[in-house]
Formats: structure tokens, C-alpha cells, sequence
């Protein structure tokens, strides 16, 4: 049993693991809303409407004295827990209109969503689904919005920056836990942003109010407490879906690419691209992975064929936005069950939040049954200076088998990267990635790409 660190902000419910179950312990505080939800019927209501995770009232007597509660949920697992800042602009807003039609559809059952925090959305494979079944509570008439500057900083605002001012918000977003303020977010707009009637309402207006409030006294403040007037449902319900309708037609057409067609205009011909999908093809039918890991997916082409000879489930990572884009519209047309999420392999999510625990870094996520890693170690070795033995011990974290290309410094491609910097990479040699590689683990097989230099190594590390 293990208590998941990032549920302790919730005085009412502690969420712990046992082994691959999920259990929500209901703490004293939380009965009462326990009874409510249960009793009302929302939570099967909200998992019919496919906007909450699969969630069941259960009991067990052993876990109960264990967590020292008397009620208990159980909620289905997620594959792999993800974070907004990996997430790419159309998933963060993927994200932002189900939470909003999610507190919709609550407040028109009597319920609502009691905070905003976009943690807790999450995906599988290319759908998002709310994972807090103690984020719902009941609506009572007259009720404000209180999660209005929540959802701001960590939904609207990042979609904001990226599709007004070009500016990816990832890195952004990750350097503050709470997502990106209505205060930095107002100074990047233009003047003419300021002014659009969405904008204005639920950023620039709060934000100057705010701001005056900063300056008042205590009493002044009281005041304005008293004076505050309240919604009726039919105007939160009004403010909902105008925020909706607004970031339903935003869109990321400023974003730059190099990657993003790379399926297609590649240093291999067609024959090769064959010969890499067959290699691929092999290695997923031996093993059947549950959860496959597909590093520098690029546009999912790798993962779509993965997973349809036999893998359960693809989580991708790339570090080029475009790619990231075209993957995920790969992954919603098709119907994959293929998570492509964003990943800068040289600097990875790290472990966040209050005592470095509420956000679990990249490498503590790595579940991984196997890997792919296809024209991805020379971005590292070359490119960012990576020493192979570093690079290798990598993916050996990341996943106990996989197949990785090495890519010979002959290469046109690495030839173009080092056109315009010293070759400083002595041991950047092939001989030397397998002299490391068989430290560490079985080579498997070595597999050789026709009229190429590039071979791919299929391993299975040394427990």
C-alpha cells in the first residue's frame, strides 16, 4: 500500500495504491459528501456521460482497518498519469472543454466542480477524463464560481499565450506548479486582445480588480466582500459556456515546425521506411506489450503500427510541437489508443510541488514494458553532448526491452549536424554503443536497414 503523494491538499479523501488498484479512503471530514454523491447517483450519472473515471463505492474490511476510514472508492486506473505542461495545445484545450461541459452538466443535475485544477484531467489514449470524484460537490443557488482564476491560470491562460502570441507555454507552465498567471498573461496581449468581450471579462477585469484590492485596507476589503453579488445558475451557467464557445475556436496557427512532416521527408527511401515498420511489426508481436514507451514518436507512425499488430497501449514523446500535433490528430481520427505527450529528453519532467512530491518526474513514471527508440540517441549523443554510456543507462531505466537505432556519425544527418560545429565525439562510435550496450543488457538481435548504415538493436536488459 502506498499513498499517492499529490491527493494530501484534500482534508476529506486520501488516494493510495494497492498494487494496481486505486483506492480513495474517505477521511472523517468527507462523509457527509460521501453519503451525497453516493446516495444522488451522480457518480454513475457522470461515468455514463463519460466525463468521470470509472469509479464504485466498495467494501473491504482490510483495507478499511488499513487506511483507518469507513467509506472507501475504488476508480480505475490510468495507464500513465500525465501532466498539462506535457501536453500539447490541442490536448490542453481537449482538456479544458471537458472540464467545462463536465461542470455543465453538474450544475444542470444540481452538482458542481468545487475546483479547477487541470491535474485532474486526464488521458487515455486521445480522450480525456476527469479523475476526481471528491472535486464534485452540490450546487447551491446563488453560488460564484470560486475556481474562476483557477481554471484561468491553468486551462485558459496557457491556451491564451499560445494562440494569441505564438509562445509554446509548456516550459512556462512547468516552472509553476498552479499554471500561468492572469497577471503575466495580460501584459504579453496587445491592446486589441484586451479588448475582446471574452478576454475582457475573465481576464483583464479581474486582473485590475485584483490589482486595486492589492492596495486596500482590511475594512475596505470587508466591504467589498459584503457588496459582492452572487450568481444564479442561469448566469454561471451563461459564463460557462461562453468561456466554452471562446476556447472551442482557438487555435495554435502560429506554431513552427521542423518535424512535423518528417514521415514523409526522411533520409530513407520507401523500401527502408518498409524495412524499419517489419523490424517494428516483429518485435510487437513477440512481445505484446501492455504499455509500450515510443520515444521521438515524431507523428505516430511508429506508434499506429505497434498498435495494430498487437500492442495495448503507446505513449509517445517528442520535443517538437508540430509533430506533437499531427500525432494527436493521428491518434483522435484513427481511434488509437496512443498518448503522444511532449518530452524534452535532455531536461524531463521533474519530481514538483511541495516537498518535491505532488508531481511525479519522467523517470518515476516509467512503467514501461518496452521501448522504440528510432532515429532519437544521436538528437541526444550529438546534439546535446550526452555521453552513449549515460544515454544507454537511460533507456535501460525507461523500459527492460526495446529496439534502438543507432545512427552512425556517415550518416547524412548527423554529417548536416556537425556541419557547423568541431566533432568533439571520439567515442561516438557503433562499436562502442554495443560494448556499452552489452554491459548492461542481451543483444537480442541486430537488425540491418538495406542501403543504409543504420542498424537497429533489439536488447533485453540484465535483471
Amino acid at each position: 500500500m502506498e499513498k499517492i503523494s499529490g491527493s494530501f491538499r484534500d482534508p476529506s479523501a486520501t488516494v493510495f495504491t494497492i498494487g494496481d488498484r486505486i483506492i480513495r479512503g474517505i477521511n472523517k471530514s468527507g462523509e457527509e459528501k460521501f453519503r451525497l454523491l453516493t446516495e444522488s447517483k451522480i457518480l454513475e450519472k457522470s461515468i455514463e456521460k463519460n466525463f468521470l473515471i470509472g469509479t464504485q463505492k466498495i467494501d473491504d474490511e482490510d483495507i478499511k482497518k488499513k487506511l483507518n476510514c469507513n467509506f472507501l472508492l475504488e476508480h480505475k486506473k490510468i495507464p500513465y498519469v500525465s501532466y498539462p505542461y506535457e501536453w500539447s495545445f490541442y490536448q490542453l484545450k481537449d482538456a479544458a472543454l471537458h472540464h467545462l461541459d463536465f461542470n455543465i452538466f453538474l450544475i444542470e443535475n444540481n452538482f458542481q466542480l468545487i475546483d479547477a485544477s487541470a491535474y485532474n484531467v486526464q488521458f487515455i489514449g486521445n480522450k480525456p477524463i476527469f479523475i476526481d470524484a471528491f472535486s464534485i460537490d452540490e450546487y447551491m443557488e446563488g453560488s460564484n464560481w470560486s475556481a474562476h482564476n483557477q481554471f484561468c491560470q491553468q486551462f485558459l491562460n496557457p491556451l491564451l499565450i499560445t494562440s494569441y502570441k505564438g509562445i509554446n507555454y509548456n516550459n512556462w507552465y512547468r516552472g509553476n506548479l498552479e499554471g500561468i498567471s492572469t497577471e503575466e498573461t495580460c501584459k504579453t496581449l496587445t491592446f486589441f486582445q484586451k479588448m475582446n468581450p471574452t478576454v475582457l471579462l475573465n481576464l483583464v477585469l479581474p486582473n485590475h480588480f485584483e490589482s486595486k484590492n492589492k492596495s486596500k485596507n482590511i475594512d475596505d476589503l470587508k466591504l467589498l466582500k459584503i457588496k459582492k453579488r452572487k450568481f444564479n445558475k442561469n448566469s454561471y451557467l451563461w459564463m460557462l459556456k461562453n468561456l466554452r464557445k471562446f476556447i472551442f475556436k482557438l487555435q495554435n496557427s502560429k506554431e513552427r515546425s521542423f518535424w512535423k512532416n518528417y514521415d514523409v521527408e526522411n533520409t530513407y527511401d520507401q523500401n527502408q521506411s518498409k524495412i524499419k515498420k517489419k523490424i517494428v511489426e516483429e518485435f510487437i508481436k513477440k512481445h505484446t506489450p501492455q504499455i509500450l514507451c515510443d520515444l521521438g514518436c515524431n507523428t505516430g507512425e511508429f506508434s499506429e503500427v505497434s498498435l495494430n499488430v498487437g500492442g495495448k497501449s503507446v505513449i509517445g514523446f517528442d520535443f517538437d510541437q508540430g509533430a506533437l500535433i499531427k500525432s494527436y490528430n493521428r491518434s483522435k481520427e484513427k481511434k488509437l489508443n496512443f498518448l503522444p505527450l511532449y518530452l524534452d529528453a535532455s531536461n524531463p519532467s521533474s519530481n514538483i510541488g511541495w516537498n518535491q512530491l505532488e508531481r511525479v518526474g519522467f523517470l518515476e513514471r516509467c512503467k514501461f514494458d518496452a521501448l522504440i527508440a528510432l532515429a532519437f540517441e544521436h538528437h541526444l549523443a550529438i546534439a546535446k553532448n550526452i555521453p552513449l554510456e549515460n544515454l544507454i543507462d537511460w533507456f535501460l531505466d525507461i523500459a527492460p526491452k526495446g529496439l534502438i537505432e543507432f545512427v552512425p556519425k556517415e550518416d547524412e544527418t548527423i554529417k548536416i549536424m556537425l556541419r557547423f560545429r568541431k566533432d568533439i565525439f571520439e567515442e561516438y562510435t557503433e562499436d562502442n554503443f554495443k560494448k556499452i550496450l552489452l554491459k548492461k543488457a542481451k543483444i537480442i538481435k541486430i537488425n540491418n536497414i538495406e542501403n543504409s548504415l543504420r542498424k537497429i538493436y533489439e536488447y533485453e536488459k540484465i535483471s
